[in-house]
Formats: structure tokens, sequence, C-alpha cells
């Protein structure tokens, strides 16, 4: 499950069409991972990643959020309890600079093997995500 799950954020972070996007991955009609990401640019300025971040710190850390390692970058993982966040729990975000732009990337998972430590297995995907983002955006995280 793990391998398949490595597979669908490199896939999913194919489409470089736009400086913004996203991707799902879904099983039966559940949406089972989202990646998504924002680059600074015109229509998505240093300032409104600001609010964003600021936005998810808020939401994130009321429910009792890991601090992402430095080498992600600014960012923080949790899991939801039930309510609106339900379908897909486990979160992780991280702000990060790659070719001299701020970039923030957003996974979304419904679930996690029993068993599995699932803050530590989002920030080792978080980790995946933003070295393909950096393959296909032609930019190095962290720099």
């Amino acid at each position: 499950m793990e391998i398949r799950r490595q597979a669908l954020i490199a896939e999913g972070l194919n489409d470089k069409k736009a400086g913004n996007g996203d991707c799902r991955a879904s099983n039966a009609g559940s949406k089972s991972l989202t990646v998504a990401w924002m680059q600074e640019a015109a229509e998505s300025t240093r300032e409104y990643l600001d609010y964003i971040m600021e936005d998810r710190r808020k939401a994130y850390s009321r429910h009792g959020a890991a601090i992402l390692p430095t080498d992600l970058g600014e960012g923080l993982a949790v899991r939801f309890p039930e309510g609106p966040f339900g379908d897909q729990p486990y979160r992780v975000v991280a702000r990060l600079n790659c070719g001299g732009k701020q970039r923030i990337i957003t996974l979304y998972l419904a679930q996690i093997a029993k068993g599995r430590d699932g803050i530590r297995d989002m920030i080792e995907l978080m980790r995946i995500a933003q070295k393909r983002y950096g393959q296909l955006y032609a930019c190095t995280p962290g720099g």
C-alpha cells in the first residue's frame, strides 16, 4: 500500500500546466489521497500564501498538530477527529522555497493502515511529494 501511495503522488504531480493544482486518487467513490500545491505568482502572492499557512496553522494547531522537520520547510501534520474533515482526516501542509519562490504543498489522506503512525507516515509522504515536485518544476526544495 505504501508503494501505491508513493506512485500516486509521483503521478499526480505530473500535471505541470499551472503553478497551482491538485490531483486525487479515489477508491470506490471515496477520496483516498489528495495532493494540492500552490506557488508564489501573480495570482498567488506571498501575502496570500501567508494567509493560507496562517489559516491552516490555526486549524491544525487546535487539534494537536505535529511540527514538520525543518528540512521540509514550515509546516504541520495532523489527524482531525470526526467532523467536517472526516473524509480525509490525515493532513499535512508545508511551505517551502523552491527555485527562489514560495510554495505550499498539502496532502490529505483518508486513512492509515492499522498499527501505523499516521503522522509519521504523512511526514514521509510529504518528503516524497517535495522531492517529486522539485523534479517536475526544476527546482530544489529548500533552495
